[in-house]
């Protein structure tokens, strides 16, 4: 397991309980986290969570653990560590990720610390993962995400799966996470796997 932390980006598209959910279990895991949350991201947590700012995301996701293991970052600060490929990272995700940010990436405009992270994360060949929830997708949106995606970025809309038969919204959420996770390389048992659910008779 690398030490380098892995960067997390929160922004404004609808999906807060992702972000929070990915985020707990990544500092259960024990990984560490460069953590940026845009002004908008900071607004989707009031509208979709009970955590209105990171203070509350920090308690939370545990004091102790969140102080050992999570430093924030201020989303306009370009000059912070993200924002040099020298700075060593395990890679990047995005949960949720805005269509504005998308786009703003596969530009690489680079006018915020989300974006020039992940314009980092390009550039060094690490891992970059997009959690986009934006429904219907226009030819713009769809443009923008296979540029992404032969540039080398992993673009994974949360879109949960049913065949393990969620009967709660946090089993839609986990199944989603668990995805995340893997792609990130992050061991977790968050859902169960195809296969490994038996089959009604």
């Amino acid at each position: 397991m690398s030490d380098a932390p892995i960067v997390f980006a929160l922004t404004g598209a609808s999906g807060a309980p992702y972000g929070v959910r990915l985020l707990e279990q990544l500092v259960a895991a024990g990984r560490r986290v460069s953590l940026i949350v845009s002004s908008h991201g900071l607004r989707l947590l009031r509208t979709e969570t009970d955590l209105g700012d990171v203070a509350g995301l920090r308690a939370h996701v545990g004091a102790a653990r969140w102080d050992a293991l999570v430093t924030v970052y201020d989303d306009a600060d370009r000059g912070a560590a993200p924002a040099s490929g020298s700075a060593k990272s395990a890679g990047m995700v995005v949960c949720p990720c805005s269509m504005g940010t998308l786009a703003s990436i596969a530009a690489g405009t680079s006018r915020s610390l989300v974006e020039r992270a992940a314009d980092v994360a390009l550039k060094e060949r690490r891992p970059l993962v997009l959690v986009p929830r934006e429904t219907p997708l226009s030819a713009i949106h769809l443009e923008n995400m296979l540029r992404l995606t032969r540039a080398g970025a992993v673009v994974m809309p949360a879109a949960p799966g049913f065949y393990n038969r969620p009967t709660r919204i946090d089993e839609l959420v986990d199944f989603v996470v668990a995805r995340v996770l893997d792609q990130l390389g992050v061991e977790n048992t968050l859902a169960i796997r195809w296969g490994d659910r038996k089959e009604p008779t």
